[in-house]
Order: structure tokens, then C-alpha cells, then sequence
């Protein structure tokens, strides 16, 4: 059984990520993102932006390395091996872009067993390091309550 002692928690902020310009464009290209404001400066500046602009779903990209890090954690108890994903959101507060440093706080939101099933929900507060709101994301996870032989 999970630790629900961590409902209602938010875990210490992670080091400053930052973004670089070719994991942007290597991401686009991977997803099928065309956006020349996606690889191109030139072409982002010319669009408002001070870099490329990464896709919305990027920020899993560094939020979920910080969310593996807890639910492998012996102390929750969360049984990875079996996990699937249930739901995603991503909020953007504006565009992530090229050169940004990000901090990302994790929150345990809610922790309950139904139809033999943990749901484990966690929001992430993505910031750049001056603390201002960049993104946010909640995330779904579900794994067995117990084994079945």
C-alpha cells in the first residue's frame, strides 16, 4: 500500500533545468511538430518569442525524471512495475522557450484505491527561477493494490 502520508505534500523543488535549444528541436522532430518556431530562432524571434518555442507536452521532459525519482521511492511504496498512465493535462502560463532555467515542485494530490486499483494524482508547478508560473501539469497514475497469483 502506498504511503498516504504524502497526500496533501509537495516535495523539495528540483535543481534548475535548463532548456536547450537543440532538446527542443529534437523533441518537435520526434512528435512530428513542424512549427518553425520550434526549431528556427530567426523565425520565433520574428514571431514575438526570444528562442525557439518548445511544444506544450516538453515539459515532461524534465517534470517526469522528478516524479519517477519519488515513485520509486521505497518510503511511498508505490509499485511501479505495474503502473499505468491514466490521464495527463498540461497548463502553459506562457511558452517554454529555449534558454529558460525551469524548477519544478512535485505535489501529491490525491492517493485512493478503488476496483483494486491505486490512483495516484500529482501536479507539478513547473517555474523559472525568478518564481514565475511557466506551467503546469496533473497527472494521473494507476497501479494493482496487490499481487494476483
Amino acid at each position: 500500500m502506498p504511503n498516504t502520508a504524502y497526500v496533501g505534500t509537495a516535495l523539495p523543488p528540483t535543481a534548475p533545468y535548463r532548456v536547450g535549444r537543440e532538446k527542443i528541436r529534437e523533441f518537435a522532430l520526434a512528435i512530428g511538430e513542424g512549427a518553425s518556431v520550434c526549431r528556427d530562432v530567426e523565425a520565433a524571434r520574428a514571431a514575438g518569442h526570444p528562442d525557439v518555442v518548445a511544444p506544450p507536452t516538453f515539459a515532461v521532459t524534465f517534470t517526469m525524471p522528478a516524479i519517477e525519482a519519488f515513485l520509486r521511492d521505497p518510503d511511498f511504496g508505490w509499485d511501479y512495475s505495474r503502473m499505468v498512465h491514466g490521464d495527463q493535462s498540461i497548463t502553459l502560463r506562457r511558452p517554454i522557450h529555449g534558454g529558460d532555467d525551469l524548477v519544478t515542485t512535485v505535489h501529491v494530490e490525491d492517493l485512493r484505491t478503488r476496483g483494486g486499483s491505486h490512483m495516484l494524482t500529482l501536479r507539478c508547478e513547473v517555474a523559472d527561477t525568478a518564481g514565475e508560473p511557466v506551467a503546469t501539469t496533473r497527472l494521473l497514475l494507476v497501479t494493482a493494490a496487490e499481487e494476483t497469483s
